[in-house]
């Protein structure tokens, strides 16, 4: 087949797999929050977490605002207010928990502990959505905290303040992109995105002004160039959870510890921990299978569709 030809294959795979653009979607989010985590732990410790994360979310309200303008679609339902109120709340929290743990200890290590919150989200992807838990993606699941618990080894290592409050945001994030998922059913993505930016940076008002510290103006365009980063990483999260089922886009998400351990060993220097490079192989392969598996799941539908 010529460059050509695989080209126009792709393309027209991309156009009529739903499933495979959900796929897409997500690895794309999976780099872009992983840029933003190289940014922030750049940055280190120099404002306090909570500001850094106001300004980070303040910035994105910014970017996106005339966006949702654009899309308002007219008066939102009551549920619907309560969820954009309830998730905001929950991620602002959580992020500033998460810049906290980012400041603080390896970014292989922040996205690792990370991988405790799709326990959270399958549960309530369950409980919540009506979307089942197939054989697998239980086993996608199994693997992938397999591999998790291989790079944390519990047990043989202290957990400090920074694990701690990353261990603490897990759940908050979690409930977060079940309320995300639940909003696509009746919402747009540039507005699920752009009350996410809002919500968090009301949230985060309080705990801002207590421990306000002024920036310098390198560090406000470096948060400035997250929020841009990570307005974009959630626009793409939520088509991913607009074109496929949460239960598949998540395992896609152990993807970021490939780019994080990448990264933090090309600019930071990390060292290559034989547990992380065995843990992310691990997580890897489960990612890989469940996305091919439910490829395959996706061309039978079709076909039956087709022929019935």
């Amino acid at each position: 087949m010529t460059r050509t030809g695989a080209q126009v294959g792709i393309s027209s795979s991309l156009k009529n797999s739903t499933t495979l653009q959900g796929i897409v979607w997500m690895v794309l989010s999976t780099l872009l929050f992983v840029a933003m985590n190289g940014i922030v732990r750049y940055l280190g410790g120099a404002l306090p977490a909570a500001e850094a994360a106001f300004i980070r979310y303040f910035m994105g309200t910014l970017f996106i605002l005339p966006m949702v303008i654009k899309n308002w679609p007219g008066r939102i339902s009551s549920n619907d207010t309560k969820l954009f109120v309830l998730r905001g709340l929950f991620h602002g929290i959580g992020v500033g928990l998460w810049f906290y743990a980012m400041a603080n200890i390896p970014i292989a290590e922040v996205v690792a502990i990370g991988y405790v919150s799709p326990i959270f989200i399958f549960i309530g992807a369950a409980l919540f959505l009506g979307e089942g838990l197939q054989m697998h993606r239980l086993f996608g699941i199994f693997c992938g905290l397999l591999g998790t618990m291989i790079i944390l080894r519990p047990g043989f290592q202290e957990i400090n303040l920074g694990q701690l409050a990353q261990l603490c945001a897990a759940p908050l994030f979690a409930a977060s992109f079940v309320i995300a998922k639940k909003l696509t059913q009746t919402q747009s993505s540039t507005v699920i995105v752009g009350m996410l930016s809002l919500g968090c940076t009301i949230t985060l008002i309080p705990a801002t002004i207590i421990q306000w510290q002024t920036p310098t103006l390198a560090q406000f365009l470096w948060l400035t160039l997250t929020a841009g980063i990570a307005t974009l990483g959630h626009y793409a999260l939520t088509r991913a959870f607009q074109a496929a089922p949460i239960t598949l886009t998540q395992p896609l998400n152990f993807l970021q510890l490939v780019w994080a351990t990448i990264l933090g060993v090309l600019m930071f220097s990390d060292p290559l921990d034989p547990f992380v490079l065995t843990g992310g192989a691990i997580i890897l392969g489960a990612a890989t299978f469940v996305s091919h598996r439910e490829l395959k799941l996706n061309r039978q539908r079709n076909a039956a569709a087709a022929g019935g």
